[in-house]
């Protein structure tokens, strides 16, 4: 089983940060709204430290979750920290193979390889947390099974 590149921590974690940072912008304006009875001045800290400190626990929980295989016949994935999900995206199904890079992953050195898949709207998976090259050179590999396996699979 293959794991992600250990920077996608990192942007998992400053995603999560910037969150609690918005969510504690929201305590601190709702706080000079209400009465300082109500709501303590300590509130947007705390709002911070708790969404914060959740989101940086996911965040490693999730890391250590995640995981994919290139198998013989498809491509396997396991990730989910309350759910855990289990995915098997056979290669006859494979439409096609993307990489991709975000703003954010392109700050961290990261990309991701998003595979689509023959089925229902919205039936794509996506491998994060991949250097460039690696998600290059995923892509590659299941463009060629997925062509190998179409033509196996032909009647």
């Amino acid at each position: 089983m293959n794991r992600l590149n250990p920077r996608i921590r990192l942007l998992w974690i400053v995603r999560s940060l910037i969150t609690a940072a918005v969510l504690a912008g929201i305590a601190f304006g709702v706080g000079r709204v209400v009465d300082p009875a109500w709501l303590p001045a300590w509130t947007p800290a705390a709002v911070f430290l708790a969404f914060g400190g959740l989101g940086v626990a996911l965040a490693v929980l999730r890391y250590r979750a995640w995981r994919y295989e290139v198998r013989e016949d498809s491509l396997y994935l396991e990730r989910g920290v309350f759910t855990k999900v289990r995915t098997v995206v056979p290669f006859v199904r494979i439409q096609h193979v993307d990489t991709s890079r975000s703003p954010t992953e392109r700050l961290v050195g990261l990309s991701s390889t998003v595979v689509y898949t023959a089925g229902s709207r919205g039936a794509d998976v996506s491998v994060p947390g991949l250097t460039p090259g690696d998600a290059d050179d995923l892509r590659e590999r299941l463009k060629r099974l997925a062509i190998r396996s179409e033509g196996e699979d032909a009647v």
